[in-house]
């Protein structure tokens, strides 16, 4: 197998077509790890004196230990080509197509059984109408054909639509007629799709409308969104493609591997064996920046064929390279990698920084004789540290990297959700932090063995337990997968360094090296940014001017979407506000990881200080984070070219820091990054260490020492991070299209249910314990529903588990009676200062008896 490395690509030649002359406008798809390539027409040589053959052969490209191998598939119904074709999880899709005579409406699917080594094919409904030369693409199940000419030769003004998902009953499966785009008519177009940052989005570009010399050779671009069944016109590819072969690559990036440009189409007779060929170079369009370039040099234009992906390969087979002459080649085509990596220095400051984040855990280490050390810092931090730590806690990695990634793709409609964060403050600051400084807590699960029960306790304190081991994980893979972009090191031995070095300097110094660690990061995550934001400005066409300009033109700072359901890709207003709002509350009220903060300065005024410089420092990060994602946009909208299709959109922050930052500073800021996910991951394991031998372990007397529990600690946190770390490494998963939705999702399916109990808790008198463990398991197996079998966003998924859990036990609690238990101070209604007043006006009477 020869190579060439041409252009953004590698080109890798497969063997020939057993057709020696090649096909045009052949059925091409995958089935069953094996290329199947399938009728389509050409020119017996010499091919200007032969009249064109149309062919119903079946060609099968397989696999094994020793390379490929060409085997015979039988035959197709009838001689066929110029139809369109794609590959389904079934097999390989083909519609319609001529034989020079007549014009068929014909669907079916071709499956290879690798087993008896033959196709097998099963009939599908028909067409709306004979079509030929349109092209057609799959979008999570549903097949959109656009384009071609019918039975007259006329182009056509189609968009047809099939759903696989309902078609396992073929006798009521049916093409359905949608608006096409509001272009002209066109047939050899190309119809392909890629996600646009919102969704799944389809393309009908190019091709040509007419019949005869009377040619009108299209360059306009139309993007149809299946959510709101919308066209949007984009911008024009550079010239006419038409007959090409166009595939997306990464999660945004379309190529165009082919296609005449229609310069020579009436000279083909004239020019005959002269004619150069159609023009040897490929394409490349951006769907977020709406930008084409040049994507390099290829050693052959082969039109009227499909690419299609094969193992991550996009493969190539036969097609027309000038008028009249087919090729039998087969290419394997992969992305080249245009990442230049760190310079020397950048290393040096990374791992510099890294290693001085674990000097931190050693210098902390001696300073902890007991737990209550090791895990609220003898109570006697800094308010403004803590308040920075409570910040980076809820900040992250992902945040990071997430949101600017979400600005650059969508718009700033998500930064309505942070702004949220001073607003549920005030339920923190007056609510929440004087009933746990009331109660003296360690863990914040005590105080639902003092309100509901142990058993409450040990579910609330097992539930934060798992979820922030599986947020360890999370954050850790996901970071991973966006530093892949800016450093040499793969996802998974980015995890392993994130959880090792955390593991360190946790297990060492507990909190206080957490606290003092968050603090630093805070201060270089933000200085960062800052700087990124004005470099990306600096580098952008029109500099301030040209970053607004590009903002407006493409909506991008969009605040709120009035319109939309709860399973839109464009969250509407109410669902941001609520969403967030049940997200904050919560984090303020149920967060182990936060509630232990509430605890770690000396008096509650001083707490109440570190909540409120956590919330207004919100205000003005959130204003930065997206206008990062702005000036993103902006930068890469006048610099498409230094696009890497390779990435994620996750990945475009850690692009530019790598490859535009000063060195020296990218090394500081991607350190920066990697100690954003170690705050993350270090709060969670010395948070779930709190938990576990404050909940599990102290309650049965287990170490019998103070002495004994710190030791338990520093163990518990040690096996807890490196549990973590390994889930880390298996979750690993470069499909992801959103790390800032992933994170919001496993925050809702956990956080959801623990909120409700303790919003159970604060606001109710007649809640029991049994109304509330059944409220908790009711309002788990709604988000495990939600999960697996709705397309709500993952964005309200916290509130909805809390809405669950508080409403199932609240009745749950009335229906099974009433529970003696003294409620002092457990609740808003019992908080010692109406207590007093109760007991001033009335005297004092049994609370668990008080009507709510």
């Amino acid at each position: 197998m020869t190579e060439s490395a041409v252009g953004d690509f590698n080109w890798n030649a497969l063997p020939d077509l057993p057709n020696e002359l090649g096909v045009a406008g052949p059925f091409v798809g995958i089935s069953n790890n094996a290329l199947i390539v399938a009728g389509g027409a050409n020119f017996p040589r010499p091919v200007w004196d032969n009249e064109k053959v149309w062919h119903d052969r079946i060609d099968v490209l397989t696999r094994h230990a020793d390379g490929f191998e060409w085997v015979s598939g039988g035959t197709l119904p009838r001689r066929c080509g110029y139809g369109a074709s794609v590959t389904t999880s079934d097999g390989v899709l083909c519609m319609g197509g001529n034989d020079g005579v007549e014009t068929f409406d014909d669907v079916f699917l071709l499956r290879w059984n690798a087993a008896s080594k033959k196709i097998e094919t099963v009939e599908f409904p028909a067409l709306p109408e004979p079509c030929s030369f349109g092209q057609a693409t799959i979008v999570d199940g549903v097949v959109y054909f656009a384009g071609g000419q019918n039975a007259d030769g006329e182009s056509l003004h189609n968009f047809w639509t099939l759903d696989l998902k309902e078609s396992a009953d073929r006798d009521r499966a049916n093409w359905q007629s949608l608006s096409a785009w509001p272009g002209e008519p066109r047939a050899f177009n190309l119809t392909v799709h890629q996600h646009n940052g919102y969704e799944d989005c389809v393309y009908v570009m190019s091709g040509r409308n007419g019949s005869g010399d009377k040619q009108q050779f299209l360059t306009d671009v139309w993007e149809y969104r299946p959510s709101t069944e919308t066209w949007k016109r984009r911008a024009d590819v550079p010239r006419p493609v038409m007959g090409a072969s166009a595939i997306g690559i990464g999660q945004s990036h379309l190529y165009v591997l082919s296609g005449d440009d229609g310069t020579l189409f009436n000279q083909a007779d004239e020019l005959k064996d002269s004619h150069p060929g159609f023009p040897k170079q490929a394409l490349r369009y951006h769907t977020i920046t709406d930008t084409w370039t040049s994507a390099g040099a290829i050693p052959q234009n082969q039109v009227t064929t499909t690419a299609v992906m094969w193992d991550g390969r996009i493969i190539l087979p036969s097609g027309e390279v000038r008028p009249r002459v087919r090729t039998a080649s087969v290419w394997s085509i992969t992305s080249s990698d245009t990442r230049s990596g760190f310079a020397v220095l950048d290393y040096v400051v990374l791992f510099g920084y890294l290693l001085a984040m674990v000097g931190v855990g050693i210098y902390f280490a001696k300073r902890n004789r007991n737990t209550d050390d090791y895990f609220r810092g003898g109570s006697r931090m800094p308010w403004w540290a803590v308040g920075c730590s409570i910040f980076a806690t809820m900040l992250s990695s992902v945040t990071f990297t997430g949101i600017p990634s979400k600005a650059f793709a969508q718009d700033w409609v998500y930064a309505i959700g942070n702004l949220m964060i001073p607003v549920i403050a005030f339920v923190g600051v007056y609510v929440a932090l004087p009933f746990y400084r009331r109660i003296d807590v360690t863990s914040a699960y005590e105080y639902l063995e003092k309100r509901f029960s142990r058993n409450v306790r040990l579910f609330g304190s097992a539930s934060f337990t798992l979820f922030h081991i599986f947020r360890m994980a999370v954050v850790m893979s996901l970071t991973g997968l966006a530093l892949a972009v800016a450093t040499p090191l793969s996802p998974a031995e980015s995890v392993m360094l994130m959880g090792l070095l955390s593991v360190a300097y946790s297990t060492m110094g507990g909190i206080e090296a957490v606290v003092w660690t968050d603090t630093i990061q805070t201060v270089v995550l933000l200085g960062g940014a800052l700087l990124a934001l004005v470099l990306m400005v600096l580098g952008t066409d029109g500099g301030w001017s040209g970053t607004l300009e590009n903002a407006f033109a493409y909506d991008k700072l969009r605040v709120a979407n009035f319109h939309g359901g709860i399973a839109s890709s464009q969250l509407v207003l109410w669902v941001v506000i609520l969403g967030a709002a049940g997200q904050n509350l919560s984090s303020y009220t149920a967060d182990q990881a936060v509630v232990q903060r509430y605890m770690a300065t000396s008096d509650q005024k001083l707490a109440a200080r570190s909540i409120w410089t956590n919330a207004f420092m919100a205000i003005p990060a959130t204003l930065l984070f997206f206008g990062v994602g702005t000036a993103l946009f902006g930068f890469y909208r006048s610099h498409p070219e230094r696009l890497d299709p390779n990435i994620t959109t996750d990945q475009i922050f850690p692009l530019f820091i790598a490859n535009e930052m000063p060195i020296g500073i990218a090394g500081l800021i991607v350190a920066g990054i990697f100690s954003a996910a170690q705050s993350t991951v270090s709060t969670s394991m010395n948070s779930t260490s709190t938990t576990i031998i404050t909940d599990f372990l102290r309650p049965m007397n287990v170490c019998q020492t103070e002495t004994g529990y710190l030791r338990a600690a520093r163990l518990v946190t040690f096996v807890v991070g490196v549990l973590g770390t390994l889930l880390g490494v298996t979750f690993v998963d470069p499909n992801i299209q959103s790390l800032f939705d992933s994170s919001i999702m496993v925050i809702g399916m956990f956080m959801g249910v623990l909120g409700g109990l303790f919003v159970l808790g604060f606001t109710t008198r007649r809640a029991s314990a049994k109304g509330a463990m059944i409220g908790a398991f009711a309002g788990t197996g709604t988000l495990v529903y939600l999960w697996q079998f709705s397309n709500i966003t993952g964005y309200l998924y916290t509130v909805i588990g809390i809405t669950g859990c508080f409403i199932v036990g609240y009745l749950a609690s009335i229906l099974l009676g009433p529970e003696t238990r003294d409620l002092r101070g457990l609740t808003i209604f019992t908080s010692s200062v109406r207590r007093k007043a109760a007991t001033a006006s009335e005297g004092v009477r049994p609370v668990e008896q008080l009507p709510c």
